[in-house]
């Protein structure tokens, strides 16, 4: 179903947008990729075997994604996807948190998408197409330490379902997809109290789900039209015991992420 569709992906030089990419690419599908690095978007278009597009995007900046989805329109005519996925991460206390962090995180995760969303919208609805969230557990259950990853995450939450709820006759499709922890370099990149990179992971990522795993989980996931999407036993689990044993959630998540090495919080 994938061959000659028009997906634009953000976040596409990493992790999940990476594995998005290449996936996607070897269904046939037509590709807008966005990130910020121009050098590592232009050897990603020379590796894949499909007709590609890359446009160096800050989706923070509205300007920045309006051009994007114009570059999109001018070289395909058309859009049919628009997978959301440029995010950063962060990990501190509130306390000791400089608040430009969580505006960082708000204004990629949370405005990216609805930056991206709102220009592309016009041409999915045409095509009767989907938008993709790609959020985390962390956008059902607050996570510690994580107060502006988690924050942003839920906002995209309520901004998809609000707008696949206006859109219900339009038979837009809209996707909320929350993978879990997955092995990529978000963490490496996660912001510290002071917004410097943490420059390290805290946790085992050999033992994570792969970012390949995630993007086919993805795909089967826009092919059915599904609303949502939660992944691996651990996040659906914790998904439903937020919802009805809220309190017990909160100590567990707290003895689960307290066990991290140098841990904001113990």
């Amino acid at each position: 179903m994938y061959k000659d569709k028009v997906i634009i992906i953000t976040g596409a030089t990493s992790g999940i947008g990476l594995a998005c990419a290449k996936l996607f690419a070897s269904y046939g599908a037509k590709l807008v990729l966005a990130a910020r690095n121009a050098e590592k978007l232009s050897q990603l278009e020379k590796e894949l075997d499909t007709d590609v597009l890359t446009v160096q995007t800050d989706v923070s900046d509205e300007s920045q994604c309006r051009e994007m989805v114009a570059a999109a329109v001018a070289r395909f005519g058309r859009i049919d996807i628009l997978v959301n996925n440029a995010g950063i991460s962060m990990r501190a206390m509130f306390r000791d948190l400089d608040l430009s962090v969580i505006r960082s995180l708000m204004d990629t995760n949370f405005w990216g998408t609805v930056n991206c969303t709102k220009y592309a919208l016009p041409y999915l609805l045409e095509a009767k197409g989907s938008v993709v969230g790609v959020i985390s557990i962390a956008g059902f259950a607050g996570l510690p330490g994580r107060t502006g990853y988690s924050s942003s995450k839920f906002a995209i939450r309520g901004f998809l379902n609000t707008l696949r709820m206006e859109h219900l006759k339009d038979n837009l499709h809209v996707m909320v997809f929350a993978p879990g922890f997955t092995a990529s370099n978000i963490r490496q990149t996660a912001l510290t109290a002071d917004g410097s990179p943490q420059g390290k992971t805290p946790r085992e990522e050999g033992k994570m789900m792969t970012a390949e795993e995630v993007a086919r989980k993805l795909a089967r996931g826009i092919a059915r039209r599904k609303s949502e999407m939660v992944l691996t036993p651990v996040g659906k689990l914790t998904v439903w015991l937020s919802k009805r044993f809220p309190r017990l959630t909160d100590r567990l998540e707290y003895m689960y992420m307290a066990k991290e090495p140098d841990s904001p919080f113990k």
